[in-house]
């Protein structure tokens, strides 16, 4: 039996997705008769079925407006004749997930699957917004391959304390690393700490749950302007009605599905995207497990040859001074398309956007204005290019990742003596010892903090600076893992190093004095220890005991390296492919 017919019909509406009872006249009456139990009558019950995929709960705060946005979506839905039906799936924050909600973001992708696989819908609105959950979504409805739209809860507003505005959480890091040098006493912070997330919504920088949202406008499953709208706007609300009906229009026309969206030059134009905000590490895994997904492969290479070629044009922390309120009354990404279509030949405006045009006649229609001290002409960009780096070398074969933008410059070329943390256990007990023997010149390394090793690769690659030399003024040094950090953050930190030392790659092999060479001009992260050294400590090194039951299990034997998105093995591709 195909995969259609095992999980249901071409039928539409609430005839699709037959429950199997093996009567299927009976399986609709019943359907229906539940239904009409809830209040609905006839006429709605004939109507195509929009699906609402919310990812709300009390235990993810960037999330609290997605009730509102469920209310316009359905709206939508049912001014332009559609049945709105509201399911939940797995909910992520960033703060909120133990260890990690990357260790998390697969499981939710499938619950999308198979959700969107599962219910009589004819296509879906995904609500999402807290880093992890935009990036799952996308993931489970391209392997669904159903109409679906996106709506994200959007950016918090800024806040203001003593004078200086403030916003998460760039300036929580930063006020935080001063109180770890001691400059800032407790009740300083604690005076600033209400201040920091003044709104509703998600971090207000260009970190993770930003940048995904802009890759989610370029590529075509939010309306254009869409990213950038304040949670609290309520031209928020309005773009959410606004996708209610685009997601019936679709439903009628039979797409365009989610993997239809996910092409060569969607994803291209994806990369250029990211790297010309100064956009978060963690965008680079996140695009490449929507690529494959889709069963295109998306190499560390082409983001860094498209990185090489891409201006930063937006001047938003934490590459630059602003926040994404700012981006918006800017002009949004389109105004930023527009000025990047002027600078890189890597665009391509006729791939689709959110309300079905091409980026090309969106652009032509979008308003002209432009506020260029935020969104930057070609002519004076924020930094000439290359936001994010690939680094390889002997310390990482298969790649890592550098935000350079966000680097002191007297560090894009450093040799120095490792400083090895064993694991997060190890850095948490001995970072901050007054007698931990460490100077500015060492490179601290942080072992077992990839997918396998965490497990699920946490966002601990951005050690803090030890307290002794932040108390000497010390506010950058070369730090390395396997690790992830947020895309708030910033430093000369190497990430995503691969293969991971849970896998026994170089980075498990390394010892405290050994001397690491970066050069980033290079695009090069080297072990200066030779061969036959290193091949003694290989025979040595155990593998990380497996883990024995349930998902554990599951993420130990098939998620993939950081290269390749840290998906499941089993997930990539699409089932049509085999």
């Amino acid at each position: 039996m195909s995969d259609d017919g095992a999980r249901g019909d071409r039928a539409r509406g609430l005839s699709s997705r037959l429950t199997r009872y093996g009567d299927n006249e009976f399986a609709l009456f019943l359907r229906e008769a539940f239904l009409k139990a809830q209040g609905l009558g006839a006429d709605a019950l004939s109507r195509p079925v929009i699906a609402i995929c919310g990812a709300g709960s009390d235990f993810n705060p960037c999330h609290a407006t997605a009730p509102k946005l469920v209310e316009a979506i359905s709206r939508g839905v049912m001014m332009a004749g559609g049945l709105p039906l509201e399911f939940p799936t797995i909910s992520l924050h960033e703060s909120f997930s133990h260890p990690t909600s990357m260790y998390l973001r697969n499981l939710m992708s499938m619950d999308v699957e198979e959700m969107l696989h599962a219910l009589p819908l004819d296509a879906a609105v995904l609500v999402g917004g807290c880093d992890k959950t935009v990036p799952a979504q996308l993931m489970g409805a391209i392997s669904a391959d159903m109409p679906t739209v996106s709506v994200v809860v959007g950016p918090m507003l800024t806040g203001a304390h003593e004078g200086e505005r403030l916003g998460a959480c760039t300036d929580c890091r930063r006020l935080w690393g001063e109180h770890r040098a001691g400059r800032l006493d407790r009740s300083g912070l604690d005076r600033a700490h209400g201040r920091l997330m003044p709104s509703h919504g998600t971090c207000m920088v260009m970190g993770t749950a930003s940048t995904m949202a802009c890759i989610s406008e370029v590529m075509g499953f939010l309306a254009p302007g869409g990213a950038t709208i304040p949670a609290v706007h309520s031209e928020r609300l309005r773009q959410a009605e606004e996708a209610g009906m685009r997601a019936v229009a679709m439903a009628r026309a039979g797409g365009p599905t989610a993997r239809s969206l996910v092409t060569e030059a969607s994803i291209r134009n994806a990369a250029v995207v990211l790297q010309s905000l100064g956009g978060s590490t963690n965008a680079v895994i996140h695009l490449a497990a929507i690529a494959r997904r889709a069963g295109i492969e998306l190499t560390l290479e082409e983001i860094d040859a498209i990185g090489k070629r891409t201006p930063i044009l937006c001047d938003l922390k934490p590459v630059g001074r602003n926040y994404m309120q700012d981006l918006h009354a800017a002009g949004g990404l389109p105004a930023l398309l527009r000025n990047l279509a002027h600078a890189s030949d890597d665009l391509d405006l006729s791939a689709q956007a959110g309300d079905g045009r091409p980026w090309s006649e969106v652009l032509a229609d979008w308003p002209e204005w432009c506020d260029t001290d935020i969104i930057r002409t070609p002519d004076r960009p924020v930094v000439p290019g290359a936001a994010l780096t690939v680094l390889h070398g002997s310390l990482a074969p298969d790649g890592a990742v550098v935000k350079r933008a966000a680097l002191s410059g007297h560090l894009m070329a450093h040799e120095g003596p490792a400083l090895v943390f064993t694991s997060l256990d190890d850095l948490d007990a001995r970072l901050d010892d007054p007698d931990l023997p460490v100077t500015a010149d060492h490179v601290l390394v942080l072992q077992n903090a990839g997918p396998v090793g965490a497990p699920g690769m946490p966002e601990a690659g951005s050690i803090p600076i030890p307290k002794k030399l932040a108390a000497e003024g010390v506010k950058d040094m070369v730090r390395i893992s396997d690790g992830r950090m947020s895309g708030t953050a910033y430093g000369a930190v190497i990430l995503h190093v691969s293969p991971e030392s849970a896998i026994g790659g170089p980075l498990a092999l390394v010892r405290d004095g050994d001397r690491i060479r970066l050069d980033v001009e290079e695009g090069r992260i080297d072990l200066l220890v030779g061969e036959k050294e290193l091949d003694a400590r290989r025979a040595a090194w155990r593998a990380p005991d497996r883990p024995v039951r349930g998902y554990a299990r599951l993420f130990h034997d098939h998620v993939t390296g950081a290269e390749r998105g840290c998906d499941f093995d089993f997930l990539e591709g699409h089932p049509d492919d085999a």
